[in-house]
């Protein structure tokens, strides 16, 4: 059993060494190329010891405005003709390539709806290593709140027994790179960081072809505050990590830390590279101790180095992909950044990946269908450098049918499954989900709750729920699952990592990523593969493709990885992993 394959920043495909196919990084400024046509937006990499100003000059000379800049990985979005730019800028030796990414300035055709990302699966139901100055404080202690009865991953990955010893420590932040976070969620409110918190997105309301991505601004200028989620997913999982445990609503695995909201997704659920880039380095500038990456980079499941089914421009465009993020997760990791990814929802051996139809998704309507091949075609953040991959399981500890396993994987944590407990119950019952925090704009929206607040037929039938306060705040919670939910149980468990043995200094606390990583996987609870070792999944009504094999043993395998991540063991036991 692989536990995992290693991406570097060299990759050692040597088709890496030219991005742009039309012209050498390495190779002199080219003569002045004609430029025309409308003005699209561009990717643009600096060469491997260039720095983004020498790009930034390249950008200027060849034409274009910079847009976007990203010192720390040499990543720039800029604006220019869509027509011989790239080759003008490639040609530059301070550049490694420039790959399209969009069309600006569009007016929208009409209301028609966008395809963004699936919701079905989710919504399936009715600086590290110096000494401290001192020892840290006492450890918070935290107990439960009054809906975490519905909260089964709670009690699976032990978070009932930790918060008696360890809860978190509001020094310690976690950020949350997704569509997101509701900072006004009752539940939310008292551990968000209101001041570290960014926002790296630009609605987009309509795509090049005038089709709907995340509709019309809600804000001036296009551009939501960073205590906003107009999506759902990132509260939801922000919910899990740190949601408070004040008697009211839910609690989160590491109730006493802080949540930073570092947004990278679309309201759609679109996650482009330029914001995602952003997020991750600047969760590193931060000083953040954990995030959480619940999602895959846009428009490509896996980005490929050379993949027959694909353009030139494509090619280019994904290689410029892998790079950056390596790039942005190697930098993150050196400022001492634990990176907590989701396996993915794909029902597939990510050694032995599935072909892929849906890509690029965007924008609408140019998927086309493409052969996977393992050893050059990555699915990132997931198979990015120092990524702790995490799959999901059910309440009765199954495999859930959509997550993804086999190689890259790390620990499984509690994500939900639907259809688990076959012929008993528990089967199709919205209480096999995890249960977490909702933004009350996106009830609204998604039709869980009226213009009063009250849960309508269709909320109920999905299992929403609603805590009042004696104030008479009100917070809303609902039922999803996927690695996305399974993650954040597992940055939550890191997060109390952090805050049992981190080093405290005044207003920070530091752990080593490699050290966080080795206590989440070595007090692991160990889940040996199941009897018989594949899984027919045809039998609650997927189709023959979801089978799977569990390989490997009981110490590690690829359904589980190292076991399920394990709070109680995390903070009583951990000690002895820090080396």
């Amino acid at each position: 059993m692989k536990r995992r394959r290693t991406l570097s920043v060299a990759l050692a495909v040597p088709v890496l060494l030219s991005l742009a196919a039309v012209a050498a990084p390495g190779a002199a400024t080219a003569a002045p190329v004609a430029l025309s046509g409308k003005t699209v937006e561009f990717n643009v990499l600096a060469a491997d010891g260039a720095t983004a100003a020498q790009a930034e000059a390249a950008v200027r000379a060849a034409g274009g405005t910079v847009v976007t800049s990203n010192s720390a990985t040499g990543l720039l979005t800029v604006s220019a003709p869509e027509n011989g730019f790239a080759a003008a800028v490639a040609a530059n030796k301070a550049v490694e390539g420039a790959a399209r990414v969009k069309s600006i300035g569009q007016a929208p055709k009409g209301e028609k709806t966008a395809k963004a990302k699936a919701k079905a699966v989710e919504q399936e139901h009715k600086a590290a290593g110096k000494k401290a100055d001192k020892k840290a404080d006492k450890p918070a202690t935290a107990g439960m709140d009054p809906l975490d009865s519905q909260l089964w991953g709670l009690s699976a990955v032990r978070s009932d027994l930790a918060r008696t010893k360890q809860a978190g420590d509001k020094r310690v932040k976690v950020g949350v790179i997704d569509t997101g976070v509701d900072g006004s969620h009752p539940d939310i409110a008292p551990n968000f960081d209101r001041a570290l918190s960014r926002n790296f997105t630009r609605d987009i309301p309509f795509d090049e072809n005038g089709e709907v991505v995340d509709g019309p601004c809600e804000y001036r200028g296009c551009v939501d505050p960073a205590d906003v989620d107009n999506g759902g997913h990132g509260t939801h999982v922000a919910g899990t990590i740190a949601a408070a445990a004040d008697g009211f609503g839910v609690s989160g695995v590491a109730p006493n830390v802080s949540l930073v909201n570092v947004r990278a997704g679309q309201d759609a659920g679109y996650f482009f590279l330029q914001p995602v880039v952003d997020a991750i380095t600047y969760s590193g500038d931060a000083g953040l101790d954990v995030v959480n990456m619940s999602f895959y980079i846009d428009p490509w499941l896996f980005n490929c180095t050379n993949n027959a089914a694909d353009s030139p421009e494509q090619r280019t465009e994904q290689r410029l992909t892998i790079k950056a993020v390596n790039r942005a997760m190697e930098y993150a990791h050196r400022k001492g950044v634990a990176q907590v990814t989701s396996l993915g929802n794909g029902h597939m051996d990510l050694g032995n990946p599935l072909p892929d139809a849906s890509s690029p998704n965007y924008p609408a309507g140019n998927t086309h269908p493409r052969t996977i091949d393992n050893a050059t075609c990555f699915s990132l953040p997931t198979e990015g450098p120092h990524a702790i991959g995490v799959s999901s399981y059910g309440p009765s500890q199954a495999k859930a049918d959509y997550s993804n396993y086999g190689e890259h994987i790390s620990i499984s944590a509690p994500g939900g499954y639907f259809r688990d407990g076959f012929g008993t119950d528990w089967y199709q019952t919205n209480e096999n989900l995890i249960l977490s925090t909702y933004p009350r704009n996106v009830a609204l929206t998604e039709g869980a709750i009226d213009e009063a607040g009250n849960i309508t037929p269709d909320g109920e039938a999905a299992g929403v729920q609603k805590s009042v306060r004696p104030d008479g705040s009100v917070g809303y919670y609902q039922f999803l699952q996927g690695t996305s939910m399974a993650s954040p149980h597992a940055s939550g468990v890191a997060a109390l990592i952090v805050s049992q043995y981190g080093a405290y200094k005044g207003k920070s606390v530091s752990l080593a990523p490699d050290k966080t990583r080795a206590v989440l996987e070595g007090t692991a609870a160990p889940i040996a593969c199941p009897t018989p070792r594949t899984v027919d999944y045809t039998v609650v009504g997927r189709p023959a493709e979801f089978n799977a094999t569990c390989e490997g043993g009981a110490d590690f395998n690829g359904f589980y990885g190292n076991g399920s991540v394990d709070a109680w063991a995390a903070v009583t036991n951990g000690k002895k992993f820090l080396k």
